[in-house]
């Protein structure tokens, strides 16, 4: 059994390995991926990325979007580079930041846990209460890691 799991493992980085678009966004290139994503559907000139992101020089940022326009991630309009193909899987874009949906829900469960710690506090504390939040508690726990998770593939980091 845990020779076929590795084996699975193994099978798995070699497919993520072979996928060009993966060998392409990192670095720099993911960064400004994630600045024209950031846009909403705006054009983006090449000299607008340079400047947003503190590039060193235009052919810098117009190296890395000509990366972008070859696999297809972005395409070339008359005003500027637009994001042609989403990656961000699981991900809400709120004005220019982009969140994982993982908070939404660490949201969601913090506020419960606040409503019923504050509003719907019980003169006796039942089991049902208990209950509750318990699973309040438990939806705040696996949403902090999971939000924690993607914080740390760099894909939903600030430039």
């Amino acid at each position: 059994m845990l020779m076929q799991h590795s084996r699975f493992a193994g099978r798995k980085r070699e497919m993520l390995a072979s996928d060009p678009t993966n060998q392409t966004l990192n670095g720099t290139t993911l960064r400004v991926y994630r600045y024209l994503f950031k846009q909403g559907g705006k054009p983006v000139g090449i000299h607008e990325v340079q400047n947003g992101l503190g590039l060193s020089s235009p052919s810098v940022a117009h190296y890395h979007i000509r990366k972008l326009v070859e696999e297809g991630l972005v395409k070339e309009g008359q005003s500027g580079y637009l994001v042609d193909k989403v990656l961000f899987e699981n991900m809400i874009r709120i004005k220019k930041s982009i969140i994982p949906v993982q908070a939404a829900y660490l949201t969601l469960f913090l506020s419960s846990l606040a409503v019923l710690l504050i509003f719907l506090r019980a003169p006796t504390i039942s089991g049902d209460y208990l209950f509750a939040i318990f699973l309040s508690l438990m939806g705040i726990v696996i949403f902090s890691l999971e939000t924690t998770k993607m914080f740390r593939r760099k894909i939903c980091k600030v430039p």
